[in-house]
């Protein structure tokens, strides 16, 4: 893993850094490695399971589906 060393960082920044940390229930160097590896990450990185099918599948199109008719009505829960 590489290290980085930020030299001549605001003390307000710092303090900014060390209650966004506490509020995470992080250290401020988890937090700044979150942090940074958000800042950094492309769209795609953070693509969902929906977002990876549709785009897997999407051309295909979709399906249409006919919903029958209920036969009855639904009846109400019965909480007793």
């Amino acid at each position: 893993m590489a290290a980085v060393v930020i030299r001549n960082l605001d003390e307000r920044v710092k303090e900014r850094l060390r209650l966004r940390a506490a509020r995470h229930g992080r250290s401020m160097e988890s937090e700044a490695r979150e942090i940074l590896t958000d800042a950094v990450s492309e769209p795609d990185d953070d693509m969902g399971l929906l977002q990876a099918v549709i785009q897997s599948f999407g051309d295909l199109g979709g399906v249409e589906l006919e919903i029958p008719d209920r036969a009855s009505r639904p009846r109400p829960v019965e909480l007793d």
